[in-house]
């Protein structure tokens, strides 16, 4: 029988053990995530220029919200700020929400066996597999108002009588880049959702088939409640990355204020204007907007999580 001492110092051994393994990865994250992070909090706290980096001046909240001859002025003071937030809140929930719906809606039609399941499962991650820029600039051509393939097509089924400025209507275009969105990365959340089903237990369901129970019962009742812990990480993975988009709406639309995130506003800032102070403001703030978010999100969701990692 091994001795408590023996056994604890054999597990603070496995405890170093990791920490030495782990060091290597901890120290380029440290270097590559965690170095320019500090130097962006620190820079939105100073008037830095591109123009003139070094000739920096510590300006306090001056990029956030600060009083100028009796006017406020900063972030929080600046309504193409606000707006750009509004849109990366819209889209964010918008293209998650829809995502979840028609991965789920694909998953549950994937598990079923039938002729093709293979073939179909593959082209379904074609979409996914497309990068984002590559699949920006090749819906912004499909979708011209000029030459587009879905202004015809729509014509040529007599759903539309002219032709449709997708990207040039402030009322279509972030729309227009939400369904983008969501045709890339719906396949994301339906292979996660599809690994869930497939771990499911057979009992439950032949057991209800046997009770006579209808099928949408089930699905509320038994598998809905089973996947929420993979479809709870599969939500909060794409509502990150919804938070943070650039690519799409930059490649798409632009600098157009109906489309403008925070991230293409902060990238203005930083390279159209030269405003390093400013801009970094813009993306610290969207960096606490989306850790709030998802600290509330984790909250509301800790039971799923739970259960996943159990």
């Amino acid at each position: 029988m091994v001795s408590p001492a023996r056994h604890n110092e054999g597990q603070r051994q496995r405890v170093r053990a990791a920490w030495l393994f782990l060091a290597p990865m901890l120290i380029v994250l440290a270097l590559v995530a965690l170095w320019p992070l500090l130097r962006t909090f620190y820079f939105s706290f100073t008037n830095a220029s591109l123009v003139d980096l070094h000739g920096r001046e510590g300006i306090g909240l001056g990029n956030y919200l600060a009083p100028v001859d009796g006017v406020w002025t900063g972030l929080f003071a600046d309504p193409q700020w606000w707006r750009a937030l509004w849109n990366t809140l819209v889209f964010a929930l918008a293209s998650v929400f829809l995502e979840t719906v028609l991965g789920v809606l694909f998953a549950l039609v994937l598990n079923v066996t039938f002729r093709g399941r293979s073939l179909m499962r593959a082209a379904l991650l074609v979409p996914w597999a497309i990068p984002t820029v590559v699949s920006a600039k090749m819906w912004s051509w499909m979708l011209n108002d000029q030459f587009g393939i879905v202004n015809d097509g729509l014509m040529r089924l007599r759903m539309i009588s002219e032709p449709v400025a997708w990207l040039a209507d402030p009322t279509l275009s972030l729309w227009a880049i939400i369904l983008v969105d969501v045709w890339k990365t719906t396949p994301f959340v339906a292979l996660l959702v599809l690994a869930a089903l497939q771990m499911l237990p057979k009992d439950c369901y032949d057991a209800a088939k046997v009770d006579g129970i209808p099928a949408w019962k089930v699905f509320f009742h038994v598998t809905l409640p089973l996947i929420r812990p993979a479809l709870a990480v599969a939500v909060i993975f794409r509502f990150l990355d919804a938070m943070r988009m650039f690519d799409l709406a930059y490649v798409m639309t632009g600098s157009s204020d109906a489309t403008m995130t925070v991230s293409v506003f902060a990238r203005r800032q930083l390279v159209d204007f030269q405003d390093v102070g400013y801009g970094s403001a813009a993306s610290t703030l969207l960096f606490l907007v989306i850790g709030l978010l998802t600290l509330l999100y984790l909250r509301a969701m800790r039971p799923d999580l739970s259960g996943a990692r159990r």
